[in-house]
């Protein structure tokens, strides 16, 4: 089982990942998307839903139009864990 991230891990992961915020309340991470049109974030939905059926990984997530506000806590563990910075990273590459 994954573990949740030190206090430590946590402030290098809050330079690493730039507009993830932790959610008040529980062990997440938080960031919104925003696209140009409706198929540019389903696309960007598509690519992530690949990418967390193969870690066997999946995000929680809310899209509107052209926006996407993703939550990333590992639930096994309890929190956030390396396998939601993994997933965040790849978020924030393919919207580079």
């Amino acid at each position: 089982m994954a573990e949740t991230l030190s206090e430590e891990r946590r402030r290098a992961v809050a330079a690493e990942l730039p507009g993830w915020e932790p959610v008040a309340g529980r062990d997440a991470l938080r960031k919104t998307f925003q696209f140009k049109t409706f198929n540019q974030a389903f696309g960007f939905m598509s690519r992530v839903a690949l990418k967390a059926e193969r870690m066997d990984h999946h995000p929680e997530w809310f899209n509107v139009y052209n926006r996407v506000e993703v939550t990333l806590a590992t639930h096994d563990a309890g929190g956030v864990t390396e396998r939601d910075v993994e997933l965040a990273r790849f978020m924030d590459k393919i919207t580079a």
